[in-house]
């Protein structure tokens, strides 16, 4: 385990929260945290570049990871570039076709609960918004926050990813949507722009539903969630962009 004196540094975004030392990151842990360490290190056995790398726990029960370097994206204050964009796509594409093969046998717990893993399912990253972007040089380098991960369909993520990296979650000009999500389907090379529309409400309705319902059961993260008006904020946003989807059908 990396051995670092530095001063520790809270940094923001984080459902869990999370602490900077030197050339790592603290996180709390929880059920889920063996399962998502497993993942992890077979993203990093098999070369998967911008996953961060398990380094165990600390002396206070803490995951222990490590820091990419890079800066975050304030998604309320920042439309993405179209080459980070597409970049961030490519890199989910890449991971859905890896992780593609790893195919844990039973039941694991997962932040979401205890599942087992279907035979349509991947494991999923589950909340690749830009949020939980690196951005270096102005190139798209790395995804981190992994707690959320889980059993999925690749089309939900490609749906979260277009939320919040086109963005769909606010209004921009429907020309920009329509020319970004054409950049974004492109990019993954699976679905057309009209089926990631169709996956977006569904897959963000859920995302409101699974704020409930980790509130619900006491998680402390979901629970700081509530400081932002989660979940009534993404069912609010869910709501406007429906409203919104005519027009941008329209257009395509």
């Amino acid at each position: 385990m990396p051995r670092d004196d530095a001063e520790p540094e809270h940094l923001p975004g984080a459902v869990g929260g999370v602490t900077r030392i030197g050339r790592t990151v603290r996180r709390p842990t929880g059920p889920w945290t063996p399962a998502v360490h497993e993942l992890l290190a077979y993203l990093h056995g098999h070369d998967l570049p911008g996953v961060p790398e398990v380094h165990g726990r600390d002396d206070d029960g803490r995951e222990v990871l490590s820091y990419v370097e890079g800066r975050g994206v304030p998604i309320d204050r920042e439309v993405v570039l179209d080459n980070v964009l597409t970049e961030a796509a490519e890199w989910l594409r890449d991971f859905h076709d890896l992780v593609d093969g790893f195919r844990p046998e039973g039941v694991r717990a997962w932040r979401g609960g205890e599942a087992v893993l279907a035979d349509d399912e991947i494991i999923c990253h589950h909340d690749p918004g830009a949020y939980n972007w690196i951005i270096q040089g102005g190139h798209f380098v790395a995804m981190i926050d992994w707690d959320m991960a889980g059993p999925g369909r690749p089309i939900e993520d490609l749906a979260f990813l277009a939320w919040t990296g086109i963005p769909l979650y606010r209004e921009i000009p429907v020309a920009d949507v329509v020319r970004r999500l054409n950049l974004l389907v492109d990019a993954y090379g699976e679905w057309g722009p009209m089926t990631v529309l169709d996956a977006v409400v569904e897959r963000m309705t859920a995302a409101s539903e699974r704020i409930a319902a980790g509130q619900a059961r006491g998680d402390e993260g979901f629970n700081n969630l509530a400081k932002v008006g989660e979940p009534q904020r993404t069912r609010d946003r869910v709501a406007a962009f429906t409203s919104r989807l005519p027009a941008i059908v329209a257009a395509l």
